[in-house]
């Protein structure tokens, strides 16, 4: 079974894309909520987050997020080792459940596949364009938040343009480009590929 990545940057619609490939029947993994069921469930990754950032890291019993979120927000260290305990569990866990599909091919959605390492194991990667001016609008209306600060997320990423470059196919989501039919395209590629 081929392992196909999709990424893209905060608000490139990378979500929204992949619940087209969902549609058309193919599994959808999502790393940022399997992460955060990791960060409760995971009792290695819950001890190594209390070791490294304290007791005060879970609330009866759960993530405190509030509290991860003050401390790692504007500390690259921080958010690095916090990324550190997450994202090697998170990738073993994806890789367990993409084992467990029996589809032509599977799709990994993750903002930070090239960042992670995650990319070693897989196959394909799709990445979704947007502008950076409609990415900002995008997430300054879904989070209600301020432009800086859908900024400083940004930063955060690797650039978009470098990212794209990675990326073995590209889907512009640019509200100018029909987002379907090149969906449709690149799944009739990836079924082929998949055989």
């Amino acid at each position: 079974m081929l392992r196909v990545g999709i990424t893209g940057g905060i608000g490139s619609g990378k979500s929204t894309v992949a619940r087209v490939f969902e549609v058309l029947g193919i599994p959808v993994y999502n790393a940022d909520t399997a992460a955060r069921h990791l960060m409760n469930e995971d009792e290695d990754v819950r001890q190594a987050i209390r070791q490294h950032f304290g007791e005060e890291s879970y609330k009866d019993g759960t993530l405190n997020r509030s509290y991860i979120a003050a401390l790692v927000f504007n500390n690259p260290e921080k958010l690095a080792l916090l990324n550190s305990l997450t994202h090697p569990a998170t990738i073993r866990h994806a890789e367990a459940w993409m084992q467990r599909q029996r589809s032509p091919y599977t799709l990994k959605e993750a903002a930070l596949i090239f960042e992670s390492g995650s990319s070693a194991q897989l196959d394909f990667v799709i990445g979704v364009y947007a502008p950076q001016a409609l990415r900002i609008a995008r997430v300054t209306g879904r989070d209600q938040v301020s432009r800086d600060e859908v900024l400083k997320r940004m930063q955060r990423q690797i650039d978009e343009t470098i990212k794209m470059k990675l990326c073995d196919a590209v889907i512009i989501n640019d509200d100018q480009h029909p987002v379907i039919p090149q969906v449709l395209t690149l799944h009739q590629q990836l079924l082929e590929r998949a055989k």
